[in-house]
This record gives structure tokens, sequence and C-alpha cells, in this order.
């Protein structure tokens, strides 16, 4: 009999190096999953130059890192919640032995990533949040297309937005993709410091859309810090 999806048993790759920028405990400020504790394993590298990055410090560097004590620094912290991101975290193929350890531990998984790369072999187990990029990044052009056709009921879409340009656009790819009820949530999140929230706010109520504003919350509670939040 052939094994779950999701959980096909691999070589042996607890010793396997990857590069980590960070590995740390915060609340979630994104996401359906906003205001819970979580750990945060952000991988380092990424090949998009959206212009409103604010982790454009984890694009070199970092600390190349055993898959064993990757997992070990996470269940140091005790959360159950665990966060894949970047960067961009499917730049690094061992993301993937690294999510299913992590979910065959028993963590609930997210993974973050650009919708740029292919996100179609992630382990079912982990929730995909996938960005669309719109105009305004300057990475519109980036888009896997087979991952966002073939969408998951637990999947997220985050937008991230800078002006009405960008939520027009939004609002057409909602429609053009079909994407009400395709996936768990709908995601729109204001460029930092650049779109005003109140008025992102104003034109999803009037236009009826049933999608989740997000502010980021790990800014608010701590404003000016970049790492470790």
């Amino acid at each position: 009999m052939p094994p779950p999806a999701g959980r096909a048993k691999g070589p042996d790759v607890s010793s396997a190096i990857m590069r980590i920028e960070e590995i740390f405990h915060s609340i979630q400020g994104e996401g359906t999953r906003r205001g819970r504790p979580c750990t945060f394993v952000r991988l380092t590298g990424c090949p998009l130059r959206c212009v409103w990055c604010d982790t454009a410090y984890a694009f070199g560097g970092g600390e190349e890192t055993t898959l064993d004590a990757i997992v070990e620094r996470v269940d140091a912290f005790g959360t159950k919640l665990v966060c894949v991101t970047g960067g961009e975290p499917l730049a690094q193929e061992t993301v993937h032995d690294l999510m299913r350890r992590l979910a065959d531990s028993g963590y609930e998984v997210t993974l973050e990533t650009s919708g740029a790369l292919d996100a179609t072999t992630v382990d079912e187990r982990v929730v995909r949040i996938l960005d669309l990029k719109a105009p305004g990044s300057g990475e519109a052009h980036r888009v896997h297309e087979p991952t966002f056709d073939g969408l998951r009921a637990t999947d997220e879409i985050k937008f991230v937005l800078a002006d009405r340009g960008d939520y027009e656009w939004a609002r057409e790819q909602i429609a053009r993709r079909g994407l009400v009820g395709r996936v768990a949530a709908l995601l729109m999140s204001p460029v930092w410091a650049t779109l005003e929230p109140a008025r992102l706010a104003a034109w999803i109520l009037e236009d009826r859309l049933p999608v989740v504003l997000q502010l980021q919350e790990h800014k608010i509670l701590w404003p000016g810090v970049e790492k470790g939040v």
C-alpha cells in the first residue's frame, strides 16, 4: 500500500544543511492565525526584489544549520504553530524535508511563499500562504501558474497593495481566477507606511469583497523592530 499523500519516506536527511536567517518566537501578525504565539523559521535567500520588501536583510548571509539543529531549536520554544518563511523559503530544496519533519512531529505548519516558485509538491499537511504579487511590487510577472491552478482548500492567498491600482488589479485577479470559495482565505494587506489601512478598508467595504484585511500586527506591537518579531 502506498504511503498517505504528503508522508512519503525518503533517505535520512537529518544532517542536511540549510541556510537560516533567524529562528524566533513571536506573535503571528498576519493571516488567519494572527494573534497566536508562533515559532518562525526564516530561511535566507530570495530570487525576487519587491520594491517594498521589508525583509531585505534575508537576501544573503544567514547561518548554515542542520535539519536536526533547526528542529531542536523549534522544539525548545514549546509552541505548536510554526511558520516557515523567508526570503523565499522554496528557493532551498531542503525546505520540503524540514516541513515534512515538522509535520511528522505534530506541529501545525504554515509556509509563507511568494507564489513565484513551484509549491505544487509542498506536503499536503502544510498550509500554503501564497502571495500574488501586485504591479506595485515590480514582480507581478513572477507567478508559478501551476501552483495557482492546483489550489487547495487550506490555502490562503495574500495581496500586498501599494495603491488603488494594485487594489483594482487584485479585485480583477479574484474574479478572473474564481478565487472566492476555492481557498480558506483571501487576504489584503496595505504596504506599510504607503497605503492608509482605512482607505483600503473603505474600498473593500464599498465593493463588498469577501476578503480579510490584515495589518501586520507585529509591526504595531513592536514598531521599528525588524528582526525577531
